[in-house]
């Protein structure tokens, strides 16, 4: 399994209460996420050295929960995703569950734009407001 299949809902390909995207997402859970939420992009790559959790994987399952009602799991997963950015602000690739080290590119903005992209999804979750589209928005 891997945890790009969380783009399928979000990029409207299947809607978020399809069985099959509500199987789906439990199953990244149980196979792919830390208990605090962090996301690894997949089980095994057979590549040598470890992987860490993907920050951007992370923040689409925030995108997905908050989409799909579980508004409380979104925001404690981003809550934790926050607090391993930089002093500065800024974030890696990847996250070691373990240490909380920032990983691999630093600073990466596929990780940043993740950010983004769930600080509004969670905006509109808890205010209520029309959620739209995964894509281009007017801010």
């Amino acid at each position: 399994i891997d945890a790009s299949l969380l783009l399928i809902p979000l990029s409207g390909f299947l809607p978020f209460d399809d069985p099959r995207i509500q199987g789906t997402i439990e199953r990244i859970i149980d196979r792919l996420a830390t208990d605090e939420g962090l996301v690894y992009r997949y089980e095994h790559d057979e590549m040598p050295g470890d992987e860490g959790a993907f920050v951007l994987c992370s923040f689409w399952l925030v995108d997905c929960l908050a989409r799909m009602g579980h508004v409380d799991r979104a925001r404690e997963i981003f809550e934790t995703l926050t607090e391993h950015f930089s002093p500065h602000g800024l974030v890696s690739e990847e996250i070691d569950p373990e240490t909380g080290d920032l990983l691999g590119n630093y600073p990466q903005a596929f990780s940043h734009i993740g950010f983004v992209n769930s600080a509004l999804f969670l905006h509109e979750a808890e205010t209520g407001t029309e959620i739209q589209p995964f894509g281009p928005r007017s801010v």
